[in-house]
């Protein structure tokens, strides 16, 4: 479900921000070109897979020089997204990242992964890692010209999105 509200946020909106912020509830919430969206707490296979594919990339990470992250902000104060994963060329710890060299995103429900793609784009991230725990699939993309482009798998890495999804121990 969906829920817009046109012009200024009422205080009751700003107290519920406010209120998520103080409880840590808004770690996946973004900005977007200054809309902000708020995301709910994922379902628990979510988590599981984030953290097989934090066991099964970090390596591969490492050997090529990037630095895995769980979630972060990619972008600015009032235009940002939170993949789930990122890989990064940077290492200095910041609270907004400009781009990623690699970004992974874990579907759940009402889901908003594939729109965040020409954001990515802008942004300068090189590849894109979608990863659908329900369907026990992973697709990968590339930077093209234009816009993203499908891959068999992440060059940076060194793994194709066949390999990735038979590494992963899928939740239930």
């Amino acid at each position: 479900m969906r829920t817009v509200l046109l012009g200024e946020r009422p205080p009751e909106v700003e107290k519920l921000i406010a209120q998520r912020h103080a409880l840590g509830q808004d770690l996946f919430d973004e900005v977007w070109e200054g809309e902000y969206h708020m995301a709910p707490a994922a379902h628990g296979r979510h988590g599981r897979v984030d953290a097989e594919l934090a066991a099964t990339l970090h390596s591969r990470a490492r050997h090529v020089g990037l630095w895995d992250s769980g979630p972060c902000n990619i972008g600015t104060p009032d235009d940002y997204r939170v993949p789930d994963r990122s890989f990064l060329a940077d290492q200095v710890t910041r609270t907004f990242y400009p781009t990623a060299e690699v970004v992974v995103e874990i579907v759940s429900p009402d889901d908003e992964s594939r729109n965040k793609f020409d954001f990515y784009f802008r942004a300068g991230v090189k590849e894109v890692g979608i990863v659908d725990p329900g369907a026990r699939t992973v697709e990968w993309f590339a930077r093209g010209e234009a816009r993203f482009q499908p891959a068999d798998g992440s060059v940076l890495l060194g793994v194709s999105a066949k390999d990735l999804a038979e590494e992963i121990d899928w939740p239930q």
